[in-house]
């Protein structure tokens, strides 16, 4: 048995063979390409060549790719979304795509409807649906929507009036059209929920295509029977069924895979982890062998969302970020050659001065042709590092919660321009293969649910509350293809709300299980 994982970045795409007890076969590393599938397909090609096994052996194939976040970036190839919301007219004096960019609305279509429908803040209703001003508006948006997100007022305590719109929306337009419910997506919070449900909504055609090339690419390669799975924000997996109803939570994954990755080659459960990119350096923590998730609300694409998100740094510094002198002060990145760096760097014969040719020119990197970057002055080299330092040292601090120093774990294939000593960590550990960990978090990754969900104390006790959130948790995970019966609880997390009389606390569950 053999599983394959692949990890598309910025600026490489990193492929690896894993055998039965998970040890790596083989590794391939190769630049991302325009187009990203033509990049996957070059990765699978080299790593069945070089693997050199059989075929029929290989059972699951696991993919992080950057497409999701790319198109909310790029505002490219993103569905027109209708949403509704469920809360007229006590929510009407903020709309929709309120502090939206203007050029993400109008690439959305902007198309928006406040009807009757949502709850209190204690359960309680706001009022009631009316199903025939959801079919007259469904009439109006015939050919002018291709998913709808729906958005419910405290659906985060009773979300019966989403699912039950829903069923009204299938019943008109089909089983198979994308609808996205807010209070399966974000937490408490109706802006920021209703924001994430939309970019929700909006990557429909983005991981249709995207798992549909994964599917085509491996089938050109002859592998047809397998499982075939996409990662998760946070460090998991989930099957391309789910991935095509959440597309949202493939963003982020490929530091989440690297963290993965790096407690998987170090055997550390808890530490801080670098990864070294092409592009960007991303600093996360592992706590018990999962990445940390953020407390707070995150901006995708300059908008302003509250689902799951890991708790990651960036910085723009990669091995491809490129050095400067202005004004005799030294400069590094944030910009990059990216994927064009065996092109564009000195050591490649190129023109562009990076923090490889430092590397190359200490003696700190074999790559490329070391008589290409002699000519750089070593103190002026030595000076470049001690910029990268600062960068790195300023990341890792505001990563902190103490003072103290903490041990860092390197990986990513830019990791050779990172100093030996960096102020503030006592030491750091390095791996062989760190250089694919990304690859190596996607295929050793399980299969995780979450549930959250505001339950009040008061009319139900802890114990039941408990029971039933991880019970929904659970359904989550199969649904996401996890082996029932593996399933295991890894986290709950409870927060009072201090405004609600009953002890109303917002309850989230996390449980992970083994894949089919």
């Amino acid at each position: 048995m053999y599983k394959i994982g692949i990890d598309v970045g910025g600026t490489n795409t990193d492929a690896i063979l894993l055998d039965h007890d998970s040890q790596l076969i083989y590794s391939v590393k190769s630049p991302t390409s325009l187009d990203i599938k033509s990049g996957i397909e070059q990765s699978l090609q080299e790593l069945l060549q070089g693997a050199n096994i059989d075929k029929t052996k290989i059972t699951h194939a696991m993919l992080g790719t950057t497409q999701c976040t790319n198109a909310i970036v790029e505002r490219k190839k993103l569905a027109k979304v209708g949403v509704i919301r469920l809360g007229y007219p006590a929510t009407a004096s903020v709309l929709p795509y309120t502090a939206w960019p203007k050029d993400m609305i109008d690439t959305l279509s902007g198309q928006y409807a406040i009807v009757h429908g949502g709850y209190e803040y204690d359960g309680q209703l706001l009022s009631g649906l009316d199903k025939e001003e959801i079919t007259k508006l469904l009439a109006e948006w015939h050919d002018q929507v291709e998913s709808i997100a729906i958005v419910g007022v405290f659906s985060s305590i009773k979300n019966d009036q989403e699912l039950q719109v829903r069923q009204w929306i299938q019943e008109v337009y089909g089983k198979d059209f994308p609808i996205s419910c807010s209070s399966l997506i974000g937490s408490v919070g109706l802006i920021e929920r209703e924001n994430a449900t939309i970019l929700n909504a909006a990557l429909c055609k983005v991981i249709d295509t995207t798992t549909q090339g994964f599917v085509q690419a491996l089938q050109a390669e002859g592998i047809s029977n397998v499982e075939v799975y996409l990662c998760q924000n946070d460090g998991t997996l989930m099957s391309i069924d789910y991935a095509k109803q959440f597309p949202i939570l493939t963003i982020a994954c490929g530091p989440t895979n690297s963290i993965r990755g790096a407690s998987y080659l170090s055997q550390i459960q808890n530490t801080m982890v670098l990864d070294v990119g092409g592009t960007t350096s991303d600093i996360g923590v592992l706590q018990d062998g999962f990445p940390r998730e953020s407390s707070v609300a995150v901006e995708v694409g300059d908008i302003r969302t509250n689902f799951r998100m890991p708790d990651i740094i960036s910085v723009g510094l990669g091995g491809g970020s490129i050095v400067r002198v202005q004004n005799d002060n030294i400069t590094v990145g944030p910009d990059s050659v990216g994927y064009r760096i065996n092109e564009e760097a000195l050591v490649f014969g190129g023109s562009t001065l990076t923090t490889t040719d430092i590397a190359v020119r200490l003696g700190l990197a074999d790559v490329g042709d070391p008589q290409l970057v002699a000519h750089i002055d070593e103190a002026f080299a030595k000076d470049v590092q001690k910029e990268i330092a600062a960068l790195l040292e300023q990341a890792i601090d505001k990563m902190k919660t103490s003072s103290e120093d903490v041990s860092l774990v390197l990986v990513g294939g830019g990791a050779v321009i990172v100093p030996e000593k960096i102020r503030g960590v006592s030491h750091i550990v390095k791996s062989e293969y760190g250089g694919v960990a990304n690859a190596i978090g996607a295929s050793i990754a399980q299969i995780s649910g979450q549930y959250e969900q505001i339950y009040i104390y008061a009319r139900e006790s802890r114990e039941d509350s408990l029971k039933d959130a991880q019970g929904k948790a659970v359904k989550q995970a199969v649904l996401a293809g996890a082996i029932e019966k593996s399933i295991e609880l890894v986290e709950v997390e409870e927060t009072p709300l201090a405004y609600h009389p009953e002890n109303a606390t917002r309850l989230k569950v996390k449980v992970v299980g083994h894949m089919v």
